[in-house]
């Protein structure tokens, strides 16, 4: 099963709708926040509400059944900041999930803590790591999970944390 996770587009609607186009194979598209934007104009992703997504009617989270796997959709900025991946990994383990996709960071990270998987697909907006703005491409086939990262061409300036 291929699936597609994106974060933290901050209301940039054609790299979404690109991404849309060249993955016409994936399975399910995944946002784990901070679109700013109206469900209905993205009815392919999946999509939880991040800190910047106050005006917009979306879950804190989603839990998405792929296979033998539950994986645990989320918005980085509910967790404490010095033990986020430890936080968001119990969660998990609470809603019987072994994976963990989560943005808000900006950064694009792939661990495992207590047997979770926690992806972010970075940003597709504000890189904050000195990469380009990218996204995860999740393949699951039966209990092998791959993470493959895609950067997006194009020149990247580091953010500063406020921007």
């Amino acid at each position: 099963m291929k699936i597609i996770v994106v974060s933290d587009s901050h209301g940039k609607p054609d790299v979404l709708e690109e991404i849309v186009k060249c993955h016409p194979d994936a399975n399910m598209f995944l946002h784990c926040g901070d679109i700013e934007a109206e469900s209905f104009i993205y009815p392919e992703y999946q999509v939880v509400a991040g800190n910047n997504d106050i005006f917009y009617d979306y879950p804190r989270q989603r839990i998405v059944e792929v296979q033998n796997h539950r994986i645990l959709v989320v918005h980085g900025h509910q967790y404490s900041y010095t033990r986020r991946l430890e936080e968001m990994a119990m969660d998990a383990i609470n809603n019987q999930c072994d994976i963990v996709c989560y943005g808000h960071t900006h950064i694009a990270a792939d661990d495992s803590i207590h047997g979770v998987r926690l992806v972010n697909p970075g940003s597709l907006r504000y890189s904050r790591d000195g990469r380009n703005p990218s996204y995860v491409i999740l393949t699951i086939e039966d209990t092998h999970v791959n993470v493959e990262f895609i950067f997006l061409p194009g020149v990247s300036k580091k953010q500063s944390f406020f921007w």
